[in-house]
């Protein structure tokens, strides 16, 4: 009996050390989201105007506001959103901080780089859809405005709904170019392979059109420019589990 119960207790202690530990890294995220949230809220109403900037270029320089907490709302999304995106960074550390110590060496060499590249793919999928696509989107949906059949048009966005726009496209362009880490990620857990990959290509493209006809108005031009680099970013994926399977391979060659 007091063997077993020894076994309980040397069982039961790195499980409990290893929630005391996650909620430790728990504690901390909380905090770093909590201190980028307030100095967010201090300029939420410059970032607000950052986001609106596409708007105006449009030539639209007006947003409503139907609900008399609406404008108040949006703000406090705009300062939560920005401190995530803000505080990633130190999110990231504090999940790297908690799994590495369970990795061996090379699955720490593996899994680095897809944690590295995680943010720069998602800026630059946000970057692309700010400076590129929300302003094309923009065009298109503010063409209707003026006289159609002796009515006229005008149109006069509310300041969520506006919001609400410009997230779907930000973080549905960030979350698209984070496609090659998914698949070398799969591909590293062995769910998938290269020649799976390959014999999917055609069902890529596809869901790829599939994919920006969602996330993307209903104009060709909008739809195309995420359609395209998703497709690109799929044989960017299989190219890199090509250079992946070459170095696993001669890792495991024994040396002569």
């Amino acid at each position: 009996m007091s063997a077993t119960a020894d076994e309980l207790d040397d069982s039961r202690a790195p499980l409990l050390d290893h929630l005391l530990e996650l909620r430790r890294r728990l504690l901390y995220c909380i905090l770093a989201i909590g201190l980028a949230f307030a100095v967010c809220w201090y300029f939420a109403e410059d970032i607000f105007a950052f986001l609106a900037h596409p708007l105006i270029q449009a030539g639209q320089r007006k947003l409503i506001y139907t609900q008399l907490f609406e404008a108040f709302f949006v703000q406090i999304k705009v300062a939560f959103f920005s401190a995530m995106m803000v505080s990633f960074p130190v999110i990231a550390n504090q999940l790297w901080q908690f799994v590495a110590p369970g990795l061996y060496r090379k699955e720490k060499r593996a899994l680095l780089p897809f944690l590295l590249a995680t943010p720069v793919l998602f800026l630059t999928g946000a970057a692309m859809a700010y400076y590129v696509a929300i302003p094309m989107a923009l065009h298109f949906l503010l063409s209707f405005s003026g006289t159609v059949g002796g009515v006229e048009q005008e149109a006069l966005p509310a300041i969520g709904n506006y919001l609400s726009f410009v997230m779907q496209f930000l973080f549905g362009f960030g979350a698209a170019f984070l496609l090659p880490v998914l698949l070398m990620l799969l591909e590293r857990a062995g769910i998938v392979t290269r020649k799976q990959l390959i014999g999917a290509r055609r069902y890529a493209i596809v869901g790829a059109f599939a994919i920006a006809a969602v996330l993307t108005p209903p104009d060709v031009g909008s739809q195309l420019l995420l359609a395209i680099p998703l497709t690109i970013l799929y044989e960017m994926a299989i190219i890199g589990i090509w250079f992946t399977e070459r170095r696993r391979a001669r890792e495991a060659t024994p040396e002569s």
